[in-house]
């Protein structure tokens, strides 16, 4: 897809169409990377920010009993 490149104050903008950003989710103020290889412009999205929440949805003491195994409980440490 070609888009224009505009002047903006004393830059240059390009304007990315409604159907990318929102495929991207991209939205008014996001931050997004450009570098430059050769004579290509690649402009990325920011990495995600994960909360503890997104990280560990789901997450159950049944499903951490399965995901390290420590051994047999031992004195008061049974968590039955």
């Amino acid at each position: 897809m070609q888009v224009q490149v505009s002047r903006w104050g004393n830059n240059l903008g390009v304007r990315f169409p409604k159907d990318i950003a929102a495929r991207l989710g991209l939205t008014e103020g996001a931050r997004v990377e450009m570098t430059l290889s050769g004579n290509r412009i690649i402009i990325s999205t920011d990495r995600p920010v994960y909360t503890l929440n997104d990280v560990l949805g789901g997450m159950t003491p049944e499903a951490m009993r399965q995901a390290f195994d420590w051994g047999p409980d031992r004195g008061r440490e049974d968590v039955t």
